[in-house]
């Protein structure tokens, strides 16, 4: 493998096009490549125009690539992005969780199958537009993962999942810049993108999500009831797949007081609704843990917490379970500690790992 030569991950956006521009600039052979994760027209599921990785978005990372004069390739991807993400998102809404798409998409798709691709084009590495940074710590003997520059853009927390393998061939160009920094080097640089807007919606989805799960698995959708902690009937729900934890709006149900949903029960088809001291937990477990700064966790570990992308992190102790699972503490109770939503752990700037809310 060439250790100069890196693909770039290029969804048509500011960032990653930056991020080609700045790695070219370094001294780098740089490909552009793009993932074709868009679905047929005829079938299922179709992409959404102007998103991530959309027609458009190819148009846009070509013309890119075109003004850095570098080569670009698109990869077909199709099948796995509906099998690993689409289908995924709708069989976590169905079973009461909340998903986060993008997390699984980074996992499975980029740092996957999308970094295999590179090393089999002779690449070292695989670049991305991520806000965020890796180095190597001699004392641990470990790649790190630390946030980015740009705190309010940081995209570390989505980013957990990442290997010592993928992370020893992975660059992060934009993570000692901010936003704004990314957007002035793109304009003086001339890039077609520079002023392009972000895309903030599930890249797979047209309009609500809810109406896409009606249409894709209609069968799965059951109304049942709202009942209360202690087992009264409030009001009927839609199906379980159409609300999350601590949801406040558009339950339906008449009360002197605002109500929330605290948990949801696939196996009764019931959502529990409460008010918002019955929504604050201190303690949760995780599955699905991935270390980047250990090597495992052995014994109870103080860090810092977070529970979904927009949430500020809190302090709490994280334990050891058997089966390779964690038991999360908070210092204080905290509002939606949801189901499908990651839990991302912190020692200052370092990620330690994360895993999925049970």
């Amino acid at each position: 493998m060439n250790k100069n030569k890196v693909v770039v991950a290029m969804s048509g956006g500011v960032d990653s096009s930056t991020a080609a521009f700045l790695l070219k600039n370094k001294g780098y052979e740089v490909i552009g490549v793009t993932m074709q994760i868009w679905q047929n027209p005829d079938e299922d599921y179709v992409l959404k125009e102007g998103g991530c990785c959309s027609l458009g978005a190819v148009y846009d990372a070509r013309r890119v690539a075109d003004k850095l004069n570098i080569p670009y390739y698109v990869v077909n991807f199709r099948e796995e992005f509906k099998n690993s993400v689409i289908n995924y998102f709708i069989k976590e809404y169905v079973a009461g969780k909340t998903p986060n798409p993008c997390i699984v998409c980074n996992k499975t798709m980029k740092f996957n199958l999308l970094l295999k691709k590179a090393l089999e084009m002779d690449s070292f590495y695989l670049a991305t537009g991520h806000y965020a940074k890796i180095e190597f710590d001699d004392k641990r003997g470990r790649y790190l993962l630390k946030k980015g520059k740009d705190k309010t853009k940081d995209q570390s927390y989505a980013l957990y999942n990442l290997t010592q393998f993928e992370l020893e061939h992975i660059l992060f160009p934009l993570g000692d810049y901010t936003k704004n920094e990314i957007r002035e080097i793109a304009e003086k640089a001339g890039l077609p993108v520079a002023k392009k807007p972000e895309s903030q919606e599930i890249c797979f989805i047209n309009g609500d999500y809810k109406d896409f799960i009606k249409d894709k698995a209609p069968q799965s959708i059951k109304p049942g009831f709202f009942i209360d902690s202690k087992g009264n009937i409030l009001g009927k729900h839609k199906g379980i797949a159409f609300y999350t934890i601590g949801q406040r709006r558009g339950l339906g149900i008449s009360s002197n007081k605002p109500l929330y949903v605290i948990k949801m029960d696939p196996q009764t088809n019931t959502i529990v609704v409460g008010s918002e001291e019955e929504l604050l937990r201190k303690e949760f477990t995780v599955n699905n843990l991935n270390w980047i700064s250990i090597e495992k966790l052995y014994e109870e570990k103080r860090v810092n917490i977070k529970i979904r992308y927009n949430f500020e992190e809190k302090p709490g102790i994280i334990y050891p379970l058997n089966n390779g699972r964690v038991k999360v503490v908070f210092d204080e109770p905290q509002k939606a500690i949801t189901p499908g939503q990651s839990a991302v752990f912190y020692e200052g700037d370092i990620v330690v790992g994360g895993g999925v809310i049970e």
